[in-house]
């Protein structure tokens, strides 16, 4: 009984994190049903909002060289959303 009660609380846990994360800035612009010159200026400010809190969390992580580039590049990438 105490198992269950333990795995039920590990996968309510495990959901709410899932939905707690920011949408992609694709999913943020067609929410927005963006289209033309809005949509690009949107994604370009997305893109550059996105790089400057990955880079800061690489900074916190205390990351320098490759490893720091690799990390902003995905963190990016999945922040963007491609």
């Amino acid at each position: 009984m105490i198992r269950l009660l333990g795995i039920a609380i590990l996968s309510t846990c495990l959901a709410g994190s899932a939905l707690a994360q920011e949408a992609t800035c694709k999913a943020k612009a067609t929410e927005k049903k963006l289209a033309g010159a809005a949509l690009t200026s949107f994604t370009k400010k997305c893109e550059k909002d996105a790089a400057a809190a990955c880079d800061a969390q690489a900074a916190s992580k205390k990351l320098a060289g490759a490893a720091k580039n690799s990390f902003v590049k995905k963190c990016t990438s999945d922040a963007v959303g491609s």
